[in-house]
């Protein structure tokens, strides 16, 4: 599938714990390499807590600062671009498509889910099926084992599938959104292995690479184990000659 190699580029990102902290730096990056008019919006209701020092992109000093602040303000300075975040976690199908309605309406519009609940990707996915136009690309894991997967819409119909179009029991969510957490629920996560959120970053950030810099994605969706280092693609079917 092939992508506009020249419009501007508007992002939103929800997300920027374990997965979303890796992917940030080398957004921004890409976003700086390509010299098209682009805005990155990082979104997270979240603090950065001691914990997360093991496995997440966050250093003593950013101790009790607001995770979206922190990595928005760190790689816009560093790459010289417009500072954009929310320091909140959007719950809300109409916030989340105000934020990604972009200034420029021939912009390219991509959602980065980098969530760890399947109530945000329920949203993630009404808003995908209203929208004319929305790549879509989700990434999840839990210990050691992942997926990928980018979904997209273009001139209001479904080129690709979201991630709910290969695991449909997300529809059905039994979690609650991040603000719903008790203090002792939100304090209890399930275990994931730092390779498993770098894994997840890379590989969205390799399907990122190919849209704004190739202007062509050809994977559907990845899985991937960290334990067996095992990547495999899933790829569009030949058609018959």
């Amino acid at each position: 599938m092939r992508f506009p190699a020249s419009c501007p580029i508007h992002i939103v990102m929800l997300g920027c714990g374990g997965t979303g902290g890796h992917i940030a730096p080398h957004l921004y990056r890409l976003l700086y390499s390509v010299f098209r008019p682009s805005t990155a919006i990082l979104c997270d209701g979240d603090l950065v807590e001691k914990r997360n020092l093991v496995r997440q992109n966050f250093v003593s000093h950013d101790l009790g600062r607001n995770k979206a602040e922190v990595l928005a303000e760190r790689y816009s300075a560093a790459f010289g671009m417009e500072c954009c975040y929310m320091p909140r976690y959007i719950e809300s199908e109409d916030e989340l498509r105000r934020l990604l309605q972009p200034e420029q309406e021939d912009a390219l519009v991509i959602l980065l889910g980098c969530v760890d609940n399947n109530r945000s990707r329920r949203m993630c996915n009404e808003v995908f099926y209203h929208a004319r136009d929305l790549v879509y690309i989700d990434s999840g894991n839990g210990l050691a084992n992942g997926q990928v997967v980018c979904g997209v819409r273009k001139g209001g119909r479904t080129l690709r599938k979201p991630v709910a179009g290969f695991y449909p029991d997300i529809l059905n969510p039994t979690d609650k959104f991040p603000s719903e957490l008790s203090c002792t629920e939100a304090s209890v996560s399930s275990p994931q292995a730092m390779t498993a959120n770098l894994m997840a970053a890379t590989l969205t950030l390799c399907m990122l690479y190919n849209i704004i810099a190739g202007g062509e994605l050809t994977t559907r969706m990845t899985t991937f184990s960290s334990r067996t280092v095992n990547v495999r693609p899933l790829l569009p079917k030949r058609r018959a000659a």
